[in-house]
């Protein structure tokens, strides 16, 4: 994925996790963006009255959400034109949207700003947990859905070119799948439907590199989403006890789900199972 097409994705990553934070909070206006060269470019607005927040870019500790920004920690404006917390840089656009109260939630991803959301109201508005909450929630979901973006270029720049007529090499062949596995387990906390879905044909992808020449082994079986995270955990030589520890499982619920892929896949051992699941192109 080139860096404009990254930028893209990031983008519209923001612009959900904003129209989630106006529908949640149910305050009237939500705005906020990613950080670029140290500085918040605003690139999603819903419910403004103007186009004074459009192009707005917060400078790092400047402002509210500057501020929130460089301490990683929510800040708050119940009065945003006399509030002595803050640097009034921004009053300009923050007053001509008629904004009275405002809150910025800070976007961290591993423990790094990354962007900051905003809600705000025309009057003051206290902020209390029925606000405070949904918009915590909003923020470590636009922070779960970027780092998940994160580690999967990170993993897909590693990974080579899809295979022609000359298979992987044994390292390269580890390397792929131990990035499946990877995405799996990461996939397995994400409740977004839109970014599983987007996750899947990552997954897709990941399996189709190390697929063999020529048509992939036809087989009707549909895995579930925890046997296929079961399966391709096994396929790297883990243990029940490993699976379990690294998919947050009891031991005895992982080898059910080893048991039920097997079933599925008609294979008498898990070695036998992963390689039918390969052969079909179901893991790499």
């Amino acid at each position: 994925m080139d860096a404009r097409a990254e930028h893209d994705s990031d983008t519209r990553a923001v612009s959900r996790a904003v129209s989630e934070l106006a529908r949640r909070t149910r305050f009237p206006i939500a705005f906020g963006g990613l950080a670029q060269g140290g500085a918040i470019h605003v690139s999603s607005i819903v419910g403004a009255r103007t186009r004074s927040l459009d192009g707005l870019v917060v400078q790092e500790t400047r402002g509210l959400g500057g501020r929130a920004f460089a301490e990683k920690r929510p800040r708050l404006a119940l009065d945003y034109r006399t509030s002595r917390s803050i640097t009034h840089d921004y009053d300009g656009q923050v007053l001509s949207e008629g904004i009275a109260t405002l809150f910025a939630v800070p976007v961290l991803v591993s423990g790094r700003s990354r962007g900051v959301l905003y809600c705000g109201s025309w009057g003051q508005a206290g902020v209390g947990d029925v606000i405070a909450r949904p918009a915590f929630a909003v923020a470590e979901e636009l922070a779960t859905e970027l780092r998940v973006g994160e580690e999967v270029r990170r993993r897909l720049a590693t990974m080579p070119p899809p295979a022609t007529s000359e298979a992987l090499a044994p390292a390269m062949q580890e390397e792929l799948r131990e990035s499946f596995a990877e995405l799996r387990s990461i996939a397995s906390t994400v409740t977004d439907t839109a970014v599983r879905e987007r996750l899947t044909k990552l997954e897709q992808r990941l399996a189709a590199l190390s697929r063999p020449a020529g048509p992939a082994a036809e087989l009707d079986v549909r895995l579930s989403p925890r046997e296929l995270d079961v399966l391709a955990c096994a396929a790297l030589g883990a243990t029940n006890a490993e699976i379990a520890a690294e998919l947050n499982l009891r031991e005895g619920t992982v080898k059910s789900y080893l048991q039920s892929a097997m079933g599925k896949l008609d294979a008498s051992t898990r070695h036998a199972a992963v390689a039918k699941a390969r052969r079909a192109g179901i893991l790499p």
